[in-house]
């Protein structure tokens, strides 16, 4: 093998003269392309392995019509990109999964309107494969822009009008979970059950709010304080909660974060948990569960898992063969008690 350093680089030639096959031969192999015999294929990549062939990504992508890169849209500013671990976990399981399946993620995030036109640009420009979008908010146009762009899509979370919105989505049963979080603070007999609700302009939020009040029908509309999913949040509403309902005996968070501001008040306003305020969270990640005192009750959701999940459904878009469009997947969510509640 050549020296990658100082050595010629192996050309595409000499890879079809250590195989016995032709060029156009090597480069079907090589690039991904169809049509050649299993044996001529074991020689091509034995002869790639052996001379050290880096393949010419521009050829590539005449042979395959693919660039081998995905773009992952989040819908929300760099500090809460970089803050929330969600996002996090979320973009992991995307790039195990594009790994995989051997391609590259290329990160877009939405400080503002004023990043729509490039995101467009960039999307029309043949840069990229597909694109995976998430934490759309309701009254975005990025959705709009993405469908005229013409690109396969996977949107993470349920739009607020599935009919308006022709690309597959991937969400957890958040209207489920919340009824199970609140069902569960009903079962311990609180009857001052208060929600601290997420941004209401994503469908996450709204669905956990709807799952609140399918268990407590008649609920104080006061008893429903809105957050933004952040920890900072999460402390001034439940400071408002306890100005409005200083009797509250239980509090239903939109997401971890908000529990751990939640509790961190509770904690600061000399009240014990769970025997005076149970608390209950939404998502079960783990880096902010360990700074939960004491251990949160949550309801987890598979947060790595809905990311492959997403990369999953995209490549069955980008799949020539003429199978019908993927459908929309809910994953389940589940229960997980500690001691907060």
């Amino acid at each position: 093998m050549p020296d990658p350093i100082t050595g010629p680089r192996p050309t595409l030639e000499a890879v079809a003269a250590r195989a016995g096959v032709s060029r156009a031969t090597a480069s079907r192999v090589v690039n991904g392309g169809a049509g050649v015999r299993a044996p001529l294929v074991d020689k091509v990549r034995r002869a790639v392995e052996e001379l050290g062939y880096v393949p010419n990504h521009a050829a590539r992508t005449l042979v395959t019509r693919r660039n081998g890169a995905v773009a992952v849209i989040i819908a929300e500013p760099e500090f809460r990109i970089f803050s929330d671990p969600f996002f996090a976990q979320q973009v992991r399981g995307i790039s195990r999964e594009l790994t995989a399946n051997d391609s590259q993620l290329v990160l877009l995030w939405v400080e503002g309107r004023g990043d729509h036109d490039r995101i467009a640009r960039y999307l029309g420009g043949g840069h990229v494969d597909g694109a995976l979008a998430f934490s759309v908010h309701n009254d975005d146009e990025l959705p709009a822009l993405i469908e005229k762009s013409r690109i396969p899509t996977v949107f993470g979370g349920r739009p607020v009008e599935e009919r308006s919105l022709a690309a597959p989505y991937v969400d957890c049963d958040n209207r489920g979970g919340a009824r199970q979080a609140v069902q569960h603070l009903v079962s311990q007999g609180r009857r001052r059950i208060a929600h601290i609700a997420g941004p209401l302009d994503l469908t996450a939020a709204l669905d956990r709010v709807d799952g609140y009040r399918d268990v407590l029908i008649d609920a104080d509309s006061t008893m429903i304080c809105q957050g933004d999913f952040t920890e900072m949040g999460g402390a001034r509403a439940t400071a408002e909660l306890l100005e409005r309902h200083p009797d509250l005996d239980a509090v239903f968070a939109a997401n971890d974060l908000t529990a751990l501001g939640a509790l961190r008040v509770l904690r600061e306003r000399g009240a014990r948990v769970p025997e005076d305020v149970a608390v209950v969270g939404f998502d079960d990640m783990a880096s902010v569960i360990e700074q939960t005192d004491p251990a949160l009750t949550t309801v987890h959701q598979d947060i790595e898992g809905m990311g492959r999940l997403m990369v999953k459904l995209l490549m069955r878009l980008l799949d020539e063969t003429g199978s019908p469009a993927p459908a929309s997947v809910i994953t389940p969510t589940s229960l997980v008690r500690r001691a907060s509640a």
